[in-house]
């Protein structure tokens, strides 16, 4: 294959990707399918075979760009310099990334009103993503002994996800306003303030 064809499909693939994201994302699983991305894409469908083996290599390959697009949305230039400033970043930064990702939030709802494998698929992309940046940034920091931390970052993250899935839904969670920026800049606050308290040091 010449560089020039290499190219071609790369961005072949990347505008079906793109194309499957809308489609999923505008439609659903009911109106997800082979006929629908290749129209939205403008492309051939056997294309969609050719390169992705059909839709399940597609939901493949949209959990991989869904998790590079986690792990970039996640990046910083300097490393935390304590797991609490660890965790503020990565509690902070997913609540932004699923602010701003229509589908992350359809997928998170779908994982608890409609479970299915291709939605586990896409699901288990997403956990692959913090764990792999959890990983990557941690370094050597470690939380304060005694403290079993994977479940308490999971509940911070469960309470993130669920706030702004209550605030796409409804606008608010308890009679709590999750609309107006001010109204996030207490969550931002309320979740630095209990990572801090839950990691102190000392």
């Amino acid at each position: 294959m010449t560089e020039s064809r290499s190219r071609d499909r790369a961005r072949t693939e990347a505008s079906i990707v793109a194309a499957a994201r809308e489609v999923l994302a505008e439609d659903g699983f009911q109106g997800f399918g082979v006929n629908a991305v290749a129209r939205r894409a403008g492309c051939d469908k056997q294309l969609i075979y050719r390169y992705f083996g059909g839709l399940d290599g597609l939901v493949d390959a949209i959990g991989a760009d869904l998790a590079g697009w986690l792990e970039s949305s996640l990046a910083s230039e300097s490393p935390p310099a304590t797991y609490a400033e660890l965790v503020e970043r990565l509690i902070l930064g997913f609540l932004e990334a699923l602010r701003g990702n229509v589908l992350v939030q359809k997928i998170a709802a779908w994982e608890i009103a409609g479970p299915s494998p291709v939605v586990a698929r896409l699901t288990a992309a997403r956990g692959m993503a913090l764990g792999r940046w959890m990983a990557n940034t941690r370094g050597d920091l470690a939380p304060p002994p005694g403290l079993d931390a994977p479940a308490l970052n999971i509940f911070l993250i469960a309470a993130v996800q669920q706030l702004v899935l209550s605030s796409s839904a409804a606008g608010s969670f308890s009679g709590v306003p999750l609309q107006s920026e001010a109204d996030w800049e207490r969550v931002k606050a309320a979740a630095v303030l209990i990572a801090r308290r839950v990691y102190a040091e000392g």
